[in-house]
C-alpha cells in the first residue's frame, strides 16, 4: 500500500521533535538567471547537511527497543549514511554503514563522528550492498535498504509538507534522483496537497537507471558513472520506482557538467553550497526553459556535503 497523508503527517510530528523546518527561499538572481519562479528548500542547513536525515529519523523512531538494541546496517556513499548514524546516536543504537572502497574520506569520518561504524569495502554500491547483506545476517541487526524501506519514505516526505504548506499554489517540484525516496514521497504528497502541482525528477544522465527503469517500467541496472555521489546508484528500487510510475509527472537527464554550472549559479546567485545532487534540480530548470519559463517551481537543494573535489570546481576556469 502507498503510503497516506497520515503517514507524512506522523513523520513530521517526529522529525519536528529534534529538527526545525528548513527555509524556503526566492532569489531574484536566480529568478533572472532560469527564467523562472524558483523556491529553494535548504535541506543543506540539515545538521547532516541533506534531506535524508528525515528519513533517519523518521526509521529508527518506529523500531522497537529491541530492534534498536541489535542496530541497523546499511549501504551508502554519503547521506544516507550520514542519516542513519545521526538517529542511531539520538535513539541509542548501534549502526554499521558500508561504503564503497573509493568513497568520500570526508563522509566516512563524519559517519563515525556522529557515532556509527564506517566499512569500506569493494569498487562499487553493489559490493558494499553485498557485504552489508551478509553483517547484517550474521549479527542479527536489522539490514535498511536505501531505497526499499517505507519509515525512510514517510521521512523525506516531510520536506514537501513544509514545501506546500508554505507554497500551495507551486507549478512544479524538482526533485533529484539517487534511489527515488525523495521523488516518489513529493510525488505522494503533492498528489494529496495540491494535485495541481507536478513532480519531477531529475538524474545525471551519466547513471541513468532510475531514469531508464522508470521509463520502461521495469527495473533496470546502468552503468553508473557520474561523479555526482547523491545521484550514484546503477539500479532502479522497486518501492520508490512503483510509486514514480504511477505519479511523477516528468524525469529528466542533466549532465554533469550542467550539474556543475548550477552548483556555481546556487553558490553566486543563492549564497548556497551545494554538493552536485542538491544542485541537479536547479541544473533541470535552467537547462529547460520550454518546459519551466515562466512557472513557480520548487527546487530542493537535497544537500550541501561537497567534497574537496567538488569544491575545488566551484570557480569556472
Amino acid at each position: 500500500m502507498d503510503l497516506t497523508l497520515a503517514d507524512f503527517r506522523a513523520a513530521h510530528d517526529v522529525v519536528g521533535r529534534h529538527l526545525p523546518p528548513t527555509p524556503l527561499w526566492n532569489y531574484p538572481l536566480l529568478d533572472r538567471a532560469t527564467g523562472a519562479n524558483v523556491l529553494v528548500k535548504h535541506e543543506n542547513t540539515q545538521p547532516v547537511g541533506a534531506f535524508k536525515v528525515r528519513g533517519g529519523l523518521t526509521l529508527l523512531d518506529a523500531m522497537p527497543p529491541a530492534d534498536r538494541a541489535r542496530g541497523t546496517v546499511t549501504w551508502s556513499t554519503g547521506n544516507h549514511a550520514q542519516s542513519i548514524a545521526y538517529a542511531s546516536r539520538l535513539y541509542g543504537a548501534p549502526c554499521t554503514v558500508v561504503m564503497p572502497s573509493t568513497a568520500s574520506p570526508s563522509k566516512a569520518a563524519a559517519v563515525e563522528a556522529w557515532g556509527g561504524r564506517a566499512v569500506l569495502t569493494g569498487d562499487s554500491l553493489e559490493d558494499a550492498q553485498r557485504h552489508a547483506e551478509k553483517l547484517a545476517a550474521d549479527s542479527g541487526a536489522r539490514l535498511v535498504s536505501p531505497g526499499d524501506t517505507p519509515e525512510l519514505l514517510a521521512g523525506v516526505g516531510t520536506l514537501y509538507l513544509e514545501i506546500l504548506e508554505r507554497a500551495p499554489k507551486l507549478d512544479a517540484i524538482v526533485v533529484p534522483v539517487g534511489s527515488g525516496t525523495g521523488a516518489a514521497s513529493a510525488a505522494l504528497v503533492a498528489a494529496a496537497l495540491a494535485p495541481g502541482c507536478a513532480v519531477i525528477g531529475v538524474q545525471s544522465s551519466a547513471s541513468p537507471a532510475a531514469h531508464d527503469s522508470w521509463r520502461s517500467g521495469e527495473l533496470l541496472a546502468r552503468p553508473n558513472r557520474t561523479a555526482v555521489a547523491g545521484l550514484a546508484t546503477g539500479r532502479g528500487f522497486a518501492l520508490p520506482q512503483r510509486v514514480m510510475r504511477a505519479r511523477l509527472a516528468d524525469f529528466l537527464l542533466v549532465t554533469d557538467e550542467e550539474i556543475g554550472a548550477a552548483r556555481r549559479l546556487l553558490a553566486t546567485a543563492a549564497h548556497t553550497l551545494a554538493e552536485g545532487a542538491g544542485a541537479a534540480a536547479v541544473a533541470a530548470v535552467s537547462s529547460r526553459p520550454d518546459l519551466f519559463a515562466g512557472r513557480s517551481v520548487a527546487v530542493v537543494c537535497t544537500g550541501g556535503n561537497a567534497d574537496a573535489a567538488e569544491l575545488s570546481t566551484l570557480i569556472d576556469r
